[in-house]
């Protein structure tokens, strides 16, 4: 397989309101956690107002310097997984950025394929919350 293999992208109208939430707050970054409520949607959170935790992991970044974290926990259920970044007309939780413009992003899943597999885990493992606080 040739090229650069991600475990994270973006769809084309959820980059959209990407840039505009970034445009109103500034940089932000997503996190998935896989808690209780809403805990399968994507968070998104200025970057100014969250904490990264030693056990996240870093998926990959989107437009934008966008870093895309997970737990730990929920990395080691989905490392076989390429995740995207979707938008869609409802409210989520009152947490993430988007959910007073009325959408709430969403994630798409499909299992890695044997060939990014192999990339993947011929490459450095991921970064984690421990690697950013050194």
């Amino acid at each position: 397989m040739h090229g650069r293999v991600h475990r994270v992208a973006i769809t084309d109208p959820a980059r959209i309101v990407l840039r505009r939430l970034i445009e109103q707050n500034g940089p932000v970054l997503f996190h998935q956690s896989g808690g209780c409520c809403d805990g399968s949607s994507p968070m998104c959170f200025p970057v100014r107002d969250f904490r990264i935790g030693a056990a996240d992991v870093l998926l990959g970044r989107l437009p934008w310097h966008t870093e895309f974290w997970i737990s730990g926990d929920q990395y080691q259920l989905w490392k076989h997984t390429h995740l995207t970044v979707d938008v869609v007309n409802g409210r989520g939780s009152g947490f993430s950025l988007e959910a007073p413009d009325g959408v709430r992003f969403i994630i798409r899943s499909r299992l890695l394929t044997d060939d990014e597999s192999a990339v993947l885990t011929a490459g450095p493992p991921p970064h984690t919350g421990t690697d950013r606080m050194t």
